[in-house]
Formats: structure tokens, sequence, C-alpha cells
């Protein structure tokens, strides 16, 4: 490959950057609305897609899993494919995949109609949205990153996190409408498929809109002369690549305990209904969506590290109390005011987090650096949070989860202490 910028798309100015951050943005929205419309509609979905006898609700649990350990792979490739053909290429594809396999879950026939054929129909899809938001998380980072300018770099990359919690509450709100306007026996029946239509159409307009995105002046100005791969991301990056495991490992597992877990335990522990625990998580994440700007901006005056300690102390000193207290917790707001502080905490890490791990990386192997740790992680601490929650649970001692979230942060913690700075010492060179 030449090392000449000649061959590439030209970078932004920068009166196009809002609406490249926006179309990004968007685009990240609707992968993870297709991405949790799964999670929501998971009961809805089983009987249509495994057999009578089976197991269907934990059958559909595990295809929901077989996701996340695609996600690695989906960065792995996805990542490599972003530093070769550019951002832009890998959020389009991105939003391909996601299209694909929400149109075929909606369009699959049912089990009783083609047998077998449904349940491995249902696994392609989620194979493929697996491998389409491994590579979304680095080529989003990424992009945002780039695009966002040095002086706003903070502010504007903390909408990765805006649009993903976004993504979950539109995925619960479609739900929400849908069961308040149709009869439980349609929505049963065929009436579960809309949002996954829904989905489909909306990535095909996605599709469109990231077609016509500019490209980031960092991937037209870096070295071509290199190629990403993962043997150049352990052979000249180790150390970046592990920090970017080890910050991530406490604080995906810290996201998943307080968004995701606490719908379950406030149901199953605190003896909540699910209307209450459904519309606690609900208004709790609205809340910690708006504040991600308001810390990613805050990030860009005074660093990004002293964002990660806070939530690196404050996690540790106080995950096990709060989830104490949420224990004894017996009405809405006692309940939605335990949430928000936690996830207040956390918002020390979700906002920055994509904007940290791209300024560790130069522009040649950045999506890969981004993308592939950050999946292992995930795979490893947080999509596993539930079922390592609900396992403590079962063996009789609840509170060793408390005690292991708040260790994965410590151990976080000592990683926040020992980095550099990034905003101070970024690998993204252009204004």
């Amino acid at each position: 490959m030449t090392s000449t910028a000649a061959a590439q798309p030209p970078a932004a100015p920068p009166p196009h950057r809002l609406r490249s951050i926006l179309g990004g943005s968007a685009g990240n929205l609707v992968e993870w609305y297709d991405w949790y419309a799964y999670a929501v509609l998971a009961s809805y979905l089983a009987p249509h897609y495994f057999p009578k006898g089976a197991s269907q609700d934990i059958s559909a649990w595990i295809v929901f899993a077989i996701g996340f350990f695609m996600r690695p792979i989906g960065g792995w490739l996805m990542g490599i494919y972003g530093d070769r053909r550019g951002r832009k290429a890998g959020l389009t594809l991105s939003v391909t995949l996601m299209c694909a396999g929400s149109l075929l879950i909606a369009l699959t026939p049912s089990y009783s109609e083609i047998g077998v054929a449904a349940t491995i129909a249902l696994v392609a899809a989620r194979l493929l949205q697996g491998l389409s938001l491994g590579g979304e998380y680095g080529a989003s980072a990424t992009y945002l990153s780039e695009m966002a300018g040095k002086k706003h770099r903070g502010f504007f990359s903390s909408f990765q996190y805006v649009t993903l919690i976004s993504g979950q509450l539109v995925a619960l709100v479609v739900l929400l409408v849908l069961q308040a306007v149709m009869t439980e026996a349609d929505l049963k029946q065929w009436g579960w498929r809309i949002p996954f239509a829904v989905g489909g159409v909306l990535a095909l307009g996605v599709f469109w809109l990231r077609r016509r995105l500019a490209e980031t002046e960092s991937f037209a100005k870096r070295d071509a002369g290199k190629q990403s791969s993962a043997l150049a991301l352990i052979r000249d990056h180790p150390r970046e690549a592990a920090v970017v495991m080890l910050l991530t490992a406490g604080g995906t597992l810290a996201f998943y305990a307080y968004t995701i877990y606490p719908i379950a335990f406030l149901k199953k522990t605190a003896g909540f209904s699910d209307a209450a625990a459904t519309q606690v998580n609900a208004a709790a994440l609205f809340v910690f969506m708006a504040i991600q700007p308001l810390a990613g901006a805050l990030s860009d005056r005074i660093g990004r590290k002293p964002l990660m300690i806070g939530f690196g102390i404050f996690g540790t000193l106080l995950s096990y109390p709060i989830f104490v207290a949420m224990e004894g917790a017996r009405d809405a707001m006692t309940a939605f005011l335990l949430m928000t502080g936690a996830l207040v905490i956390v918002t020390g890490y979700t906002s920055i987090n994509a904007v940290v791990k791209a300024e560790l990386f130069p522009a040649h192997i950045r999506t890969l650096g981004v993308a592939l740790p950050y999946a292992l992680a995930n795979a490893l601490f947080g999509g596993t949070a539930p079922s390592v929650a609900l396992w403590f649970k079962h063996e009789g001692w609840e509170r060793g989860f408390y005690w292991y979230v708040t260790a994965m942060i410590g151990v976080s913690l000592i990683t926040y202490l020992r980095m550099r700075d990034t905003a101070k010492h970024s690998q993204i060179l252009e204004d």
C-alpha cells in the first residue's frame, strides 16, 4: 500500500463535524436498539423458535449469550476492516450485518412451520448481530473520537453511551407501546415481530446515512505502510491492549451490574413487581443517559484520569453498601435514588471510556486496538454479570456478587492510577 493520502477520501472540514458526529451517533442508537430488542422480547419469541416440551425460555437466553461470545470475533475482524478500509466502511458494514440479523428474526417462519430450520435461522441472526456489535463499538468509538476535534473530544465521544442507553430505552418503550395497543394474544402470536421489522428498516436508513458520512482526517493521514492485525496489536502495543482490558473489566461489570441486573434484583430480592422494577430501571437509565455529555465535557477541562479514578474510588467504596441498601428498598423512589447514585458513579467510566481507548493507539491500528480488548473484557465480565449474580444468589451467598463487583472495580482503579492521562498524551494527533 502507498503511504500517501492521495487515494483516501477527503477528511471532513470542521463545519461538517457536527453532522458526521450526529450521523455516527444515530447509527449507534439503532444498533443497540436492535441488540436489546431481543432481550426485551425473548419471552415472546421463544415459543416460535423452539419445540414444545423444551425449555424454551432458557433456550432463547442461550442464543442471546451466543451473541455475546461473537463480539470478540466481530471486534477482531471488523476492527481490522475499519483500520484498513476506513472508519466509514466499518460503520457501514456493521449496520448492514445488524439489519440482516433483525430482518431475519422478523421474517423467519416459526418452528411449527419449518421445524429446526427456524432455530438455525435464529442462531444465525444472533451470530450476525454479535459480529455487528463487536465491530460497532470499535468503529463508532474511533470515528466519534477522531471526528470530534481536540477541544471537545470528551464531550462528543460521550454520545456513544448516550445512544447506547437510548437504544435500551427505545426497545423498552416500543414493547410498552405494543402492550398498550395490542391484545396479549396478538402480541404473542405475531406482534413481537414488529420491533425487529422496525429495527431492520431503521438500519436500512442508517446504512444510507453512513454511506454519506465523511471520513476522518486521522484515517486519511495514517501510516498506510503499517498493517492492522491481531499479531501487530500484540507485538507492537501489548501494554495498551492490556490497559484497555483492565480498565474495561471493572467498568463493564459495573455497567451491567447497575443497568441490566437491577430489574431482576429488584424483583427477586427487594420484592418489587415487574412493572415497578421496569419503571425504576427506565427512570434511572434516563438520568444516566442525560449526564454522559456533562461528564464528557468535564473531562475536556480537567482530563480523563480524574473521572476514571473517581469511578474507581467511589465504586470500590460504595458498591457493596448500595446493593445492601437496595435489598431493603421498599418504595420506588428509594430504589430509584440508589440506582441513580450507582449510575452517577459509573459515569466516570462510561462517559469517556471510548475516547480514552481511542487515544491510546496510533491511527493505523486504532479501531482494532479499541474493539478487540474491549470485546474480550466485555464477554468475560460484562455479559456474564447477570448470570454470575444469579449464581451467587442460587448458592445462598447473594452478597458475594457485591464483593465481586467491588474487587473488579478495584482492579480497574489500580490501572487508572498507573496509566497516563490520555487527554494530555493522546495518539490522536489532529486538532
